[in-house]
């Protein structure tokens, strides 16, 4: 049995014993259960109430029947034969060829799909587990192989990096002009009269489509409209304050606030909430495809299969803690540093946008960024449980560090050119902002909400002692007057 196995055979254990506890709860038990001491319903009453306060509210409840089927094993047996007949087959009964480029290249390819092979069957499950897990195992393999190859970029000199991405595509290795998305930012041009709205068709390209899909992901990804629509416009910014390193980056003020943010960008972020809002109402109730008796049910099965096995909500509260707060800024520092290193990175690498391996670049952070904020989200909720980083959320940080000491090796001079001063002074007054309410809000207030606290006790201290006082005054006259009294009364019965 695999992991995924044993999680979904642990998870139907769980709903089975709460369904059996709700049962008796309800006092519905079935025939073959001996019925219960009043005492024992209370016990598990306070049992399953226990549990239930520490399930995380965000978490939805999840029903499996815990069927294991043949799409559901490891296979690491059938693939490891496989694997050996097809090394056979290129050993014994191919004839090598003697070109040594394209040897060099099939064994690299080779090496790649063996490391694969052994890492979609052997390496640790994720937080993921539909469509397969197997998937997201690929995805993690993939991750490996992409740094692996970063590493190796980054410790060419420029020209050999440049020349060598000839071996993946011939074409490449030669410099690009890019294109210049700014210059007549007139919307309505009452020169040209053929067609005055033809700078708003020409801005009309493939980026549009590619934004809003994009910010969907990136919603699914992230589960927050807030954090969404701050990286959104802070990524506009980017684009304002490094327009003079980038071409590409020097657009339209429309371009930017109108097509980017307000129609691109927010219809793709509302469009991802109004997903996440149906993936937290929906029932996660699973059932084995061949224990469903109508077709119907077994296409809804199926369609169901790639949708996510249980749902958790994010709540990043940042706010809430010191801890929190560093995270969250981190997320979105991160966030940034990746957009651009799209850019960037195709840059110094003499990549055209419309080339087939920046699409591939983009599938791959669509495929293992919903994984990586997973894993920071459960490390960050639930440190006592999550004691180290996720393993996908680990090689994300470290593929996008990479990517931005290959731009900084490969042309520090666009990096280092002089940031106009403007926009360093609206920086620096950001930046200034958010570290006085850091300190405000993590340092100050705390100081002065527990100086406030303080003072409060000590002043309520005195009164309470007063009072403690004045009731022991009480007693002692009240005893005083009754020893008099009693002394007076023995001095009668004596002079009686």
């Amino acid at each position: 049995m695999t992991k995924s196995e044993s999680k979904r055979s642990g998870a139907s254990a769980i709903s089975a014993a709460a369904a059996a506890a709700e049962q008796v709860n309800n006092g519905s038990l079935d025939a073959g259960f001996p019925e219960q001491s009043p005492a024992g319903k209370a016990k598990v009453m306070k049992q399953t109430s226990r549990e239930s306060l520490q399930r995380r509210n965000t978490e939805c409840e999840v029903y499996d029947d815990g069927t294991n089927t043949f799409f559901w094993r490891a296979h690491t047996l059938t693939v490891l034969f496989i694997l050996t007949c097809a090394l056979v087959y290129v050993t014994l009964l191919e004839e090598t060829p003697q070109d040594t480029a394209y040897n060099t290249k099939r064994g690299i390819v080779a090496s790649i799909l063996v490391f694969l092979c052994f890492g979609v069957t052997q390496a640790k499950d994720g937080p993921f587990t539909r469509p397969h897990p197997a998937y997201w195992r690929f995805w993690l393999c993939v991750s490996v192989a992409y740094e692996l190859f970063l590493i190796f970029i980054l410790f060419q000199t420029v020209h050999d990096g440049r020349q060598f991405m000839k071996y993946i595509d011939p074409k490449l290795g030669v410099p690009l002009p890019e294109r210049d998305y700014g210059g007549n930012c007139l919307i309505y041009d009452p020169g040209n009269t053929t067609d005055p709205f033809h700078n708003v068709w020409d801005k009309m390209d493939g980026f549009v489509p590619a934004h809003f899909l994009g910010w969907y992901i990136k919603t699914l990804m992230i589960r927050d409209w807030w954090m969404c629509m701050i990286i959104s416009v802070m990524f506009e910014f980017l684009e304002y304050s490094l327009e003079h390193q980038l071409p590409n980056f020097s657009e339209c003020w429309w371009d930017h606030w109108i097509m980017d943010v307000l129609l691109c960008n927010s219809l793709g972020i509302y469009c991802g909430m109004k997903t996440l809002a149906w993936l937290s109402m929906k029932p996660y109730q699973w059932q084995g495809l061949w224990n469903i008796p109508t077709y119907k049910g077994k296409i809804k099965r199926i369609a169901f299969q790639f949708t996510p096995y249980s749902w958790v909500k994010f709540e990043w509260k940042p706010a809430s803690n010191l801890r929190r707060w560093l995270a969250v800024l981190g997320i979105i520092f991160m966030f940034l540093l990746a957009e651009l290193n799209t850019f960037y990175l195709k840059f110094v690498l003499w990549m055209p946008p419309e080339h087939y391996l920046v699409l591939l670049r983009l599938v791959f952070f669509v495929n293992v960024g919903g994984v990586a904020m997973r894993e920071i989200y459960d490390f960050m909720d639930d440190p006592t449980f999550h004691k180290k980083l996720g393993q996908q959320a680990w090689l994300v940080s470290t593929i996008t560090v990479t990517e931005f000491l290959i731009v900084l090796k490969y042309d520090p001079h666009t990096l280092t050119l002089p940031i106009p001063f403007s926009v360093m002074q609206c920086w620096f007054l950001g930046i200034l902002l958010i570290l006085i309410w850091t300190l405000w809000r993590f340092f100050i207030r705390d100081i002065t909400l527990r100086y406030k606290e303080t003072r409060r006790r000590k002043q309520e201290a005195p009164v309470d002692w007063d009072r403690q006082l004045g009731n022991g005054s009480t007693a002692a006259a009240a005893s005083g007057r009754s020893k008099l009294n009693g002394s007076s009364e023995t001095l009668r019965q004596r002079k009686s």
